[in-house]
């Protein structure tokens, strides 16, 4: 096949570029050529920006196209329109942060959609992010109807992930000494391998698939504690697991999922983000690596990293030990 990547020189669009290549498959990279422009110098590169300057498109053709950077409907549409005959398929890796999680306990690919007044808005944050990526599917499936393939994957993480948000678990228990884990018992959690997906996209790329599919997993409930003891007995032997309540670490001006990744507090029950249906993904083919493995590949990567890293999420060291010890106050009285 011949894929065109929008993007595919980072993280999500980096990894399925590789699984498109080590499936045989041709594979041409346009971007603006400031994110590792040095990676891949044996693929054919066209420099451009999505955003009206998409010249270097014009008069080509491609079995299909995967667009891994998608965020504005408005610059979506531009390459969804001129690429309408140029691609027999239209992938979209979108997010499963679509959905309206109030009133239900589950989310499956016709959960009710998020909506946005405004929808000309070009700022994102955590009110604009899910409602414009709904608009941004729709500019796509509006020009390919059944051409056209949308997934939503939860969170992403692996090797190469900038966010730190998964990351930052296995790097804590790493360093050693007391590591603040909120203790919720009964939070389930989810993500997905980057290498996952990637596998995934091509796969349903090579079927020329189309439609909805939600991707997230494993494919078995795994709880939020249980996730910190597999990381401690793998990465953490000089890390002391200090299990703080909800409760507490609700009265500590931190933020759930940014302060402490993967935490949702308790008062958001019941956890609907972490109850993603992917039932109709696994029925295709999608498959999880078991999570010592991605634990395991993402230490060794970030083994690779800078020593000096401004972490993008995760507490500071002083804010950690500072909570731990008024929990260790409080919960001696």
């Amino acid at each position: 096949m011949d894929i065109l990547f929008i993007g595919g020189t980072k993280f999500v669009g980096l990894h399925t570029v590789k699984k498109a290549l080590a499936n045989g498959h041709n594979v041409t990279l346009f971007n603006r050529g400031e994110t590792n422009p040095d990676i891949f110098p044996e693929l054919e590169k066209l420099t451009g920006d999505r955003d009206g300057k998409l010249d270097a498109l014009k008069g080509r053709k491609w079995d299909c196209v995967v667009d891994t950077c998608g965020y504005f409907p408005r610059i979506v549409k531009q390459s969804a329109e001129l690429l309408k005959d140029a691609v027999g398929q239209y992938i979209f890796i979108s997010t499963i942060s679509v959905y309206n999680e109030e009133g239900v306990e589950t989310l499956d690919e016709g959960s009710e959609l998020l909506t946005i007044e405004d929808e000309t808005i070009e700022e994102i944050n955590g009110e604009t992010y899910g409602p414009l990526k709904v608009l941004c599917e729709k500019a796509i499936v509006d020009v390919y109807k059944d051409r056209a393939l949308i997934i939503r994957p939860g969170l992403i993480i692996g090797p190469d992930d900038p966010t730190d948000r998964f990351t930052h678990w296995p790097r804590r228990m790493s360093e050693g000494g007391k590591v603040l884990c909120p203790d919720l018992p009964d939070q389930p959690t989810q993500f997905i391998d980057v290498r996952d997906l990637a596998d995934f996209t091509i796969k349903m790329a090579e079927k020329k698939a189309a439609g909805i599919y939600n991707a997230t997993g494993p494919d078995y409930e795994i709880l939020l504690n249980d996730f910190f003891t597999t990381c401690h007995k793998l990465c953490g032997e000089k890390a002391d697991l200090i299990w703080v309540a909800d409760k507490f670490l609700q009265k500590q001006d931190v933020a759930p999922y940014m302060d402490i990744p993967l935490w949702v507090s308790g008062d958001t029950k019941p956890y609907t983000i972490m109850r993603t249906d992917c039932r109709r993904a696994i029925s295709q083919g999608l498959k999880f690596r078991p999570l010592e493995e991605t634990i395991g590949d993402t230490m060794a990567w970030h083994k690779t990293r800078p020593e000096e890293i401004d972490y993008r999420c995760g507490l500071k060291p002083d804010k950690e030990k500072e909570i731990i010890a008024k929990w260790e106050v409080k919960k001696d009285k």
